[in-house]
Order: C-alpha cells, then structure tokens, then sequence
C-alpha cells in the first residue's frame, strides 16, 4: 500500500524555489498540517550541507536508543550512488526519531556495509535507480508509514508526479518574481509532446484546490489534491 505523499514547498511567484528570502519558521510551522510519520528529501540538500558537518567519530557505530513513544518522522533519502556520508551529523539534528536509506540493486557493497556498520536502515528498491513506488510501499510496510512528506527540490518533485505517486500539492507563494535560466523550479520533468495534442493532454497532471489562504508577508498558501496523472 502507498503511504499519501504530499509536497510541500515556498515557490516564487514565476515557480522558483531559491533566489528569494523565505520565512522557514512559518514554513515549516505549517508541516505540523499533515502529522507525518516520515519525511523524503533529496541526497542533495545533505550533498551541499556535508561541509557543515564535523567529522565522524565513534559514536557513529554506536546502535542508536529506540523510544517507542517518540512522534517525530523517519527521515528518508534516496541514494542509490552511495553518496551521503554525513549520517552522523543527521543523528545529532532534533528533527527525526530514524533514518532509512533507499538504495538500488546497483548500490555499491562498500556503501550498503558502510550503512550497516552505523546501524543505519536501508530499503532495496529497483535495479539502477530507486524505484520509488516500491520504496514508498515498503515505507509503508515495514515503519507503518501513512503520510509522506516531501521536502526536496524539483528534479525529486518531478519524478513522483510523473510516476503518479504525489496525493497533495502544498504551495506558500511568495510575492516575488526571480526570473533567470539557473534557478531551480518546483517542477522538473521531460517536457510534454506538443505533435499530438490529445496525447500531451493525457500526460498532463490535473489538480483540485482544496486550500486557499492568505498569510502574513502576503504569502498565499494554496493546496491542490492530485486528481489525475500519468503514473496510475
């Protein structure tokens, strides 16, 4: 079964997710919305953080202390490459009770022991990339995972609306216009054919507004429920 997945991200005006000041205390004061058992972020946002972290010691190998009443969400990312090497400095961050790393048949050994030896848990899924349907399902399975909450950027964003795994679209639209070809989007993804048009339309993700509210600093905060797309 696949746990509901939400995205949930501030986005300018003309779609940019950087390039513009956002408010993370009200943004993410508003992630309390879904009471999410877990959350998916991208392997990049840790990627560009690693230099923040201190290096590693052996509290590292230490197994970690299980609470059974603790609330927080799991924290999962997809790494199927075996590049996140900063686990240790995610434990020490208050923000999530466990972490799981979704990896590939073509997760090298090295990286899967290296997990292993920090007691990190990893989900196998897919052969040289992360199946994410079947990730999210065994979320479900094993960690009783019913809401997902995805805090990642477009490419990440782009990958579950076309594989038709998204339930709810969270937008806080701030009153900005960045522009620029190198900012990224909230939305990654080949583009659509235009030759057929009846057929583009198929690929075409539809929406239904089911929240539209207006917050301080003339942030508009609009959530969409995900009628249709490609991946069902």
């Amino acid at each position: 079964m696949l746990p509901r997945v939400i995205l949930h991200n501030a986005v300018s005006l003309d779609g940019k997710i950087d390039g513009f000041p956002v408010d993370l205390y009200q943004y993410y004061e508003l992630v309390a919305t879904w009471k999410e058992d877990a959350t998916l972020a991208g392997s990049d946002t840790f990627l560009k953080a690693a230099s923040e972290a201190p290096p590693e010691d052996e509290s590292a190998l230490l197994p970690p202390k299980i609470d059974p009443n603790d609330r927080r969400p799991l924290l999962a990312v997809p790494d199927s490459r075996g590049w996140i090497r900063t686990w240790h400095y995610l434990r020490s961050l208050p923000y999530w009770r466990g972490f799981v790393a979704l990896c590939s048949q073509s997760t090298p050994q090295e990286y899967l022991h290296y997990l292993k030896e920090r007691h990190i848990d990893c989900i196998i899924a897919g052969e040289d990339h992360v199946d994410l349907r079947a990730a999210l399902q065994e979320m479900n399975c094993r960690y009783d995972a019913k809401v997902v909450r995805v805090d990642a950027g477009g490419t990440l964003n782009g990958l579950l609306l076309r594989q038709g795994l998204v339930a709810e679209v969270s937008l806080l639209i701030y009153p900005s216009l960045v522009g620029g070809e190198k900012q990224r989007g909230i939305f990654v993804a080949p583009d659509l054919p235009v030759a057929d048009l009846p057929e583009s339309q198929k690929k075409v993700i539809s929406l239904k507004l089911i929240q539209m509210e207006q917050l301080k600093g003339e942030v508009v905060w609009l959530r969409y429920e995900v009628l249709s797309t490609t991946g069902h």
